[in-house]
This record gives C-alpha cells, structure tokens and sequence, in this order.
C-alpha cells in the first residue's frame, strides 16, 4: 500500500521495471500506460498485450447451494452452465438496474468464482453475503489471487509453450486448471478487448514470475505490456460496456443492449420482476454506438441532439487508433435508437 493508501497489485515491481505511468484508480495504484496508449492499442490488434487485471474481485462461491444461489443472484442461467465453462452476467437490484456486472465461472459442481470490477469489489461482496443461504459459502479470495490478461491475435502462441493444456481445444469462454510456466492455476479464454484472448488465474506470489515469463516468450512476437488507458480504448472500440459509464444504478440490461444474457423465460432471479415489467411497458431509451465526423471526441455527459432536441447522453468516447475514427456510446431515447 502507497503512503496516500492506495492498494498495489503484486505486480507492482513488474510496472517500475517496464516504465510504467502510475495512477490511481479504483483505490488501487495502477499503470495506465508504458510505452503509450496508442502503441499498446495498436499491439493487442495486431500481435498481443499483457494486462495486470490483479485489482478485480475474486469471489467464490461453495456448497451445495452454490449454483442455486448464483442461479437466483444473476440473470443468465447458471444451472446450464457445465464446469469449465464461464459466461457474462451481472449482479441486479430488485429495480432490475446493475449493482454491477461480471462473469461468472463454473470450476466444479458445487464451487462458481465470481470476477467483479475494483471499484465495486466491496460493495459486491457485502451484497453477496447478505444474500447468500446456509448452504452456500462466500469467500473473498481477492489478495490471494492475481489475474493477468493475455490478448491479441498471437496470444495463444505465446501461451502455449507454457502450459500443459492444448489450448487450440480451448473455445471461448471456457477454462481450465493447469500449470502455467510452473505455476498452478487456470486458464481461461476470456477478455476485455475484443479480440482473442487469456485471463490467467495464480497465486499472489507467483503473478511476478509469471508476468516476467510471458513478457520472455512474447519477445520478437510483438507482445507489449498493456495498461488501463488502452484497455479502455480497446474495449470501448469493440463496443463492450464499462461500468459507471454505459451500465450503472440507473440502467437495466435491456436499455444496454444486453438483454441477451437475461433469461426473463424461466425461474426466478433478484430483478426479474421489474424486468418484465419493462419489457412489457417498452424500454424507453437504448445504448447505441455513434462515429463522429472529424477528430473531435464525444466526452461522457455530452448531450446528444436530433433537431434541436437533446436525445441522450454520450457515455464514453475516444479516437480509436485502430479504426482511425471517433466514436462513442450514448444513451438515447428510443424512437432515436
């Protein structure tokens, strides 16, 4: 922890070393970038970049009661949900708007890891627990894990060498336990960017190492390591919702477009009422994607207008690197959606 008391991640001696800019985020001391946000862009597009993602939240949730209780608290189905598998969900409040979002990964029959954001990793747990039935445990094994993203088209090359799965098997959205340049953890075919891609699970003590090895295997295949300045730009390029910008307290599934991932058909789950309720009555404003004209970027809280009218609000914007365009996310009443 910083004199200020900002949290580190135990990959903090990895940033100094590769010149990474420090800053705070989420209570947490993290790099935003190294060699650049748009070089480190360009490099998880066209080879691969390595994230430190070690400031999420790790809950797990065991017991008989796991999946049914997961099953209740989120919207997707998780009783379909095979072990090895993982899928996108959220946690929900009774109004059907997000505490906040999440995956969600099935490691047994009776054991499901949660994976939150930073900023509402407290917040999450306390709701969580509050909930949770005898029959189903919760624990925060936060500190003891790190998380390392892999991501780019030559992400699986460079992994490969260093594990002991074949990792050609491994589709999206699964994952499996194995060992990983001689550390025991699990690997999983999942991401934030847009394009192809590993979260590696470890111990907090073997996160340096392993950082220092991938780094080693990715050299001459363009493997850069990455911050929080082109996460955001990559994913936003790639249309993925960030919370506390395009979801929040006030926004439902269906408004973000995601109402793919609810399963409204079905048993019970916390929201769900107020859910239907919506889709009955109509959704009254809808996420879209925009692209500017120009250079200029669209600044979340900038209204949006159509005839003179404001419409909506832009929830994040940027000059994406990749594509040479301007765009943004805006929420907007329907009828201009």
């Amino acid at each position: 922890m910083t004199a200020d008391g900002l949290k580190r991640t135990p990959l903090h001696r990895c940033h100094l070393e590769a010149g990474g800019r420090l800053v705070e985020f989420a209570g947490w001391e993290m790099p935003v970038s190294y060699s650049g946000i748009l070089a480190e862009h360009l490099a998880v597009r066209r080879a691969a970049g390595l994230f430190d993602v070690s400031h999420m939240g790790e809950i797990r949730i065991d017991g008989p009661g796991a999946e049914r209780f997961v099953d209740w608290l989120t919207p997707n189905r998780v009783r379909g949900l095979a072990p090895g598998r993982a899928q996108y969900s959220a946690l929900l409040s009774e109004a059907g708007t997000y505490v906040d979002d999440l995956l969600v990964y099935r490691l047994g029959r009776d054991a499901i890891l949660l994976v939150v954001n930073a900023a509402n990793a407290e917040k999450d747990l306390a709701w969580i627990a509050q909930r949770a039935p005898d029959d189903a445990a919760v624990e925060d094994v936060s500190d003891a894990t790190a998380l390392l993203a892999l991501q780019g088209p030559r992400a699986q090359e460079i992994l490969e060498p260093l594990v002991a799965v074949d990792l050609e098997a491994l589709r999206s959205f699964r994952l499996v336990s194995t060992s990983i340049a001689g550390a025991a953890g699990i690997v999983s075919r999942t991401g934030y960017t847009g394009d192809d891609g590993f979260e590696i699970f470890v111990g907090a003590e073997e996160a340096a190492a392993l950082w220092d090895r991938l780094l080693e295997a990715g050299r001459g295949l363009g493997l850069e390591p990455a911050g929080l300045g082109a996460r955001d730009s990559l994913r936003l390029e790639a249309g993925l919702c960030l919370y506390g910008h395009e979801i929040d307290e006030t926004v439902t599934p269906l408004e973000a477009g995601l109402d793919w991932m609810v399963k409204l058909e079905g048993e019970d789950f916390l929201g769900r009422d107020a859910l239907l309720r919506q889709r009955e009555q109509g959704v009254r404003r809808r996420l879209v994607g925009l692209e500017l004209a120009g250079r200029r970027i669209a600044r979340a809280g900038a209204a949006v207008w159509s005839a003179g009218r404001r419409v909506g609000t832009v929830t994040s914007g940027t000059w994406t690197p990749f594509l040479e365009r301007s765009i943004a996310m805006a929420l907007l009443d329907s009828e201009h959606a």
